[in-house]
């Protein structure tokens, strides 16, 4: 890896800094963000910041994306202000969003126009994995657009698994994550909400229930956020509940497509939903406890 492979971060928001930052270390990195808090923080980081995405994106080798739907990913790279042209031929789009299968063959399709090949490259893992390097990046793209994201997404990943070799395979990957993701989130918020309903302390019970065979990464991950739901301000947020109604959205869309019952999965999304009908979008999902019980009992 060398500092001469340039990638570009379009998005510094609260996964996209940390990532920038990590590829800061070892590469060229170009970044932009609409919000100047987030320019400035980047520029703090030693991160060369632009006005505009199409500057930030000029002469990158990769240009990594997180957007938050396929409409997104359209307008980021085909719109009117849109990147993909101003893309060398040889240059790779890694897409580190979930947005699902459906936008992947047009996006492909569109940016083959220009000699650019999409990296479909969903990740996970969160803030402070994202600037450790620690990811879960599950990819899909041929063996060619592989090794040209290579530097990049070696420097973010500590488990990389290449899917297959089609643009589409990563998306299909992280929707399967997703269903178990939102489903652990919703079952701990109703397991944690049980515990305060019989009288039992949080914390303590969290604690016993990470040490046995219902623990997981996902109750270790979101249990302590959960219990800080209820606090005046509510935990720090770190993934919005509306990402799940999206997330759990693409997972309804795609089971119903394959002809496939998912009823839990069905019934978290419901969850998600409510909470964003009851103003929770903005808020961390661990506030997904608040739908099943919007006042916490035991003192």
């Amino acid at each position: 890896m060398t500092s001469n492979y340039t990638v570009t971060v379009l998005g510094l928001g609260a996964m996209g800094l940390p990532m920038a930052t990590r590829l800061a270390s070892q590469l060229t990195v170009h970044g932009f963000d609409i919000a100047e808090p987030r320019l400035e923080l980047a520029r703090e980081a030693g991160i060369a910041t632009f006005s505009t995405a199409r500057e930030a994106a000029k002469g990158a080798d990769a240009v990594l994306l997180a957007v938050r739907n396929g409409e997104q990913l359209n307008d980021v790279l085909f719109g009117e202000n849109g990147v993909a042209s101003v893309l060398e031929p040889g240059a790779v789009v890694i897409l580190g969003s979930t947005v699902g299968t459906e936008a992947i063959p047009a996006t492909v399709a569109k940016l083959a126009e220009y000699g650019v090949d999409l990296v479909d490259a969903p990740l996970s893992g969160g803030p402070k994995r994202a600037g450790e390097g620690d990811l879960l990046i599950v990819v899909g793209a041929s063996p060619e657009a592989r090794e040209k994201a290579a530097p990049a997404l070696d420097l973010l990943a500590s488990t990389l698994t290449v899917v297959g070799d089609n643009p589409g395979d990563g998306q299909a990957l992280k929707t399967v994550n997703q269903l178990l993701c939102g489903v652990h989130i919703a079952a701990a918020a109703e397991a944690l909400a049980l515990a305060d309903a019989l009288g039992l302390d949080q914390a303590k019970t969290l604690a016993a229930l990470e040490a046995g065979a219902a623990g997981s990464f996902m109750l270790s991950n979101r249990g302590p956020r959960i219990l800080e739901a209820y606090n005046e301000e509510g935990a720090e947020v770190l993934s919005r509940l509306d990402i799940f109604v999206k997330d759990m959205g693409i997972v309804g869309k795609a089971t119903r497509a394959a002809g496939l019952a998912a009823p839990v999965a069905a019934a978290a999304e419901q969850l998600y939903l409510l909470g964003q009908a009851q103003g929770l979008a903005a808020a961390d999902d661990s506030a997904v406890i608040k739908v099943v019980a919007p006042a916490k009992r035991t003192k």
